[in-house]
This record gives C-alpha cells, structure tokens and sequence, in this order.
C-alpha cells in the first residue's frame, strides 16, 4: 500500500508542474498584474495553509508588432501552520517562498499560430537562511498557442511540452490545454491538468467552475531529522481541486474574482533527496478560497 501511496504522490506532482506550465504559458500576455489571496482553513488534520501571489509580466512588441517578448516574475508566499509538537523544528516550514523570473518570446507564425519559448530561473525555499545553491533550479517550455476569435465559436489552444528541474522524472512532460466557446454564453475547457465550464452575461459577470490541481515543490534549508534517521531535504504539497468562481469586469482590461471550493485529493509531505514522500504533514480534505484582482491585455 505505502509503494502504491508514493506512485500517486508522484503522479500528482507531476500533473501539478504542468498545471504551472500551462499557467504561465496561457497568462504570459493576458495577465499584466495580479495580486491573489488563497485560503484553505484548518482542516480535520489541524493543518491550514495561505498563500500571497503576485505577479507582473511585461509585453514587448518586437518584428514589426508581429511577435511579442515578454519579461515577467510570479511570486508566492505561503503560510503553512501546522501542529508545534509535530516534530523538531516545525516552525521551520512556516513560512515558504517561490520566485520565478519568465523570459518568454511568443512568434508569429501565422494569424492564429504562435509558438512559444519561455525560460524560467525560480527560487524556491523557506528562507531560514542566506540563499543557497540547492534553492534554485531551472525550468524550461516550448509550445504552440492558436486562438481563434472571429468565428461563431472561438476557441484556443495550447500544446507543447515542459521540463522542470525538480520533476521526479529527468525529461520534458508534454501538456495541452483547449478552451471553446460552443455557446454566446457557455465556454468549456479541457487539458491536463485544468478542466471546467464558463458563463458570460453581457455585463461582464461570468461564472466557472473547474477541477485542476494546486500546489509547490520548495527546498528546506535546515534539512529536518526525522524519526528512524530519515532525512528531509524539500517539502512539497499537490491538492486536487473542485471550485466554483465568480469574476466581476470592472473595466474592460480589469477583473476582480473571488473561487470557493473544496480539494478532493491532499497530499502535503517532506521528501528526501531521491524526492520520495517519507512523512505525511497533511492529507486531509478542507476547504479552499481564492480572491484577487488582475490587469490584462
């Protein structure tokens, strides 16, 4: 049973990694600014996690406006409170921090392809510390992107594949994620790892609701000892999600939302240096609140 535990522990921080992928692919023009808030209160397992999220991306018109070169960062800081006596130096993992610096360049290849090419440095730790070495690593996107807007049912789609630095497995993974409009009202969305459905009103209220996955991978640099002289060297969190969302268009180019919902699947875990789950901090079920504000283009 613990052997089949850890195959699905893998799995899902591998689809989580592509759900930041195709994030960060599908948002590098859209999304200018954003400021979030999530909470998942205190569950059955005593566990409660916050997160701050922040992020600022900058498009570049280059080859005659054609393509686009696009400076960004995205940070997030969690807040992970869990029980003081649950091992030595809990207060440890407290408080978590991830840094990514986007180097993106979309081309044009024809009026509804575009490839894409983005490059991206992150830094993720708990900062009990100076930053070390073992707090950065390297991720890497190549794709495709077509959207298709003058048509009765407009739609887009994004493909290619991804390879990230702290993946379990040392090759790209590919992704895909496709969102149509097959309604003047109604949008579906299907991929891996983010699927849902979309309502628009004409006075720019639309309503969502969406099964996708969450989650962070961050170094520890106080490796933490644990009983049977098993040693932690990262921390990790992948949560399966079920929400209903609610977004308001303020202006045409600005939204505020606010998504409520509940995980279906928890797993938050200390990991060694082979990346394997050796200690469970949360595998509970809770609640889970998403609100924030976005400028995009």
């Amino acid at each position: 049973m613990q052997g089949i535990m850890k195959k699905h522990s893998r799995v899902f921080l591998l689809v989580s990694w592509l759900f930041f992928t195709v994030n960060s692919v599908v948002a590098q023009t859209p999304d200018v600014f954003r400021l979030e808030y999530m909470l998942m209160p205190e569950n059955s397992g005593e566990v409660e996690t916050s997160r701050i999220k922040l992020v600022l991306n900058v498009p570049i018109a280059v080859r005659d406006k054609m393509d686009f070169l696009v400076l960004g960062a995205e940070y997030n800081r969690y807040n992970f409170e869990v029980p003081d006596d649950l091992f030595p130096n809990s207060g440890d993992l407290s408080k978590f921090h991830v840094l990514d610096v986007n180097l993106a360049y979309m081309y044009k290849l024809s009026e509804s392809w575009r490839l894409i090419g983005v490059v991206t440095p992150r830094w993720s730790t708990n900062f009990v510390q100076e930053l070390q070495n073992e707090d950065f690593n390297m991720n890497y996107t190549v794709g495709a992107y077509k959207n298709v807007k003058e048509v009765d049912k407009p739609y887009m789609l994004v493909w290619g594949i991804s390879y990230n630095g702290t993946s379990p497995i040392d090759v790209p993974l590919p992704f895909v994620y496709f969102e149509k409009r097959f309604h003047k009202n109604w949008a579906y969305t299907l991929g891996v790892p983010k699927s849902g459905m979309k309502y628009f009103t004409k006075k720019g209220h639309f309503f969502q609701t969406e099964i996708f996955l969450d989650g962070y991978y961050v170094n520890i640099q106080n490796d933490i000892l644990l009983p049977g002289n098993n040693l932690s060297t990262d921390v990790s969190s992948t949560a399966l999600l079920l929400t209903l969302g609610y977004q308001y268009k303020i202006t045409k180019d600005m939204s505020v939302y606010f998504i409520g919902g509940r995980s279906i699947y928890q797993n938050s875990a200390l990991r060694n240096e082979e990346r394997e789950d050796i200690f469970t901090l949360n595998d509970a079920s809770g609640l889970y609140f998403r609100t924030g504000i976005r400028i995009g283009i």
